[in-house]
């Protein structure tokens, strides 16, 4: 079930929702944690009980987004070098559709309804929206190269950024076309939405931080600079040296935002209530995108450079174990 709460943002009611599973279903023992290997050719399947890698999904070279449906019964994978976006029944780990898309895709979002999934075309300045059940692209929108496509818990409505276009943009699914676009004063990486639906926090090219956005008046609010021991990304896996940070999550109550550094090899620990920086952890090597369990009690990191994944207790802020997937792992999902 989803608990949402609702914003208007240009006259538009958006949803945003800690989409949370049944209780026989939300225990670590019964999820799956999905990581796509950008430089192999298969999805990780790792069990967030045993913490263990109990499967991998071949699907061809250079893996980019992975999203799974809100009740973890259909996972979509985006692949750059066959340009298509696959369906996989998460029962049996195999492909069970390929959908051909505009271009090289990023990362994807599906809506919980699994209805539809938003696939950005990096190199086709355009979205592209694909229709599950018809397994076509039934639009592309045009945006300045989409990257990031997050969903918040809302059927209607989809976030996507555009890094050339300095902006994240949310798309009226019922309408095919743009609701509003929101300014974010830079080349937006990856970002998240708080549980309200006001805030957006977005980590931008040369920033070892984020910034925060109010989303009603589509205003970037404040400007928030990690500590660093570092003064340049030593990731070697990583292609882009003004990319600080690749992942940032709030946790399931809106109240910390944990963020990766590229600089220092650790997340840091934001408190959004004293807006300040609280904590910090250590992981693997070119620590890159995160994801928390439904309940908060672990948030697992990808790290580019030691192939593995840090998994770590948010409660007791240290790493638990790190778990050996594939080839520079990025994208991750968890249901």
């Amino acid at each position: 079930m989803g608990r949402c709460k609702f914003g208007l943002v240009a006259g538009v009611f958006l949803c945003s929702c800690a989409l949370v599973r049944s209780a026989e279903l939300s225990t670590e023992e019964n999820l799956r944690l999905y990581v796509g290997n950008s430089r192999g050719d298969d999805v990780s399947i790792v069990d967030m009980g045993s913490l263990k890698v109990i499967g991998d999904i071949k699907l061809g070279e250079r893996i980019h987004g992975v999203c799974v449906q809100a009740d973890g019964k259909r996972l979509f994978v985006t692949v750059e070098s066959d340009h298509t976006l696959r369906i996989i029944d998460t029962a049996n780990q195999t492909s069970i559709a390929t959908v051909k898309v505009s271009g090289r895709p990023n990362q994807c979002a599906v809506t919980p309804d699994g209805k539809y999934v938003v696939v950005p075309i990096r190199d086709g300045d355009k979205v592209d929206i694909v229709d599950v059940s018809k397994r076509e692209v039934v639009k592309s929108l045009p945006l300045k190269e989409p990257h990031n496509a997050l969903n918040t818990g809302s059927n209607r409505y989809m976030f996507v950024s555009a890094m050339s276009g300095n902006e994240v943009d949310i798309i009226d699914l019922k309408k095919m076309d743009y609701a509003t676009h929101i300014p974010v004063g830079g080349r937006p990486r990856p970002y998240v939405v708080s549980p309200d639906g006001n805030t957006m926090y977005v980590a931008e090219a040369n920033l070892h931080g984020f910034v925060i956005v109010d989303i009603p008046s589509r205003k970037v609010i404040d400007r928030v600079e990690m500590p660093a021991e570092h003064s340049t990304p030593h990731a070697l896996q990583y292609e882009t040296a003004d990319t600080r940070t690749h992942g940032l999550a709030l946790t399931p109550d809106g109240n910390e935002l944990w963020v990766t550094s590229l600089l220092d090899d650790c997340v840091y620990i934001y408190d959004v209530r004293s807006k300040k920086i609280v904590g910090k952890v250590a992981t693997g090597g070119g620590p890159n995108w995160t994801v928390f369990t439904p309940d908060g009690k672990y948030i697992s990191v990808t790290n580019t450079d030691s192939d593995d994944v840090s998994i770590i207790d948010v409660k007791e802020r240290r790493e638990v174990t790190r778990v050996k997937v594939g080839r520079v792992p990025k994208r991750l999902a968890v249901a």
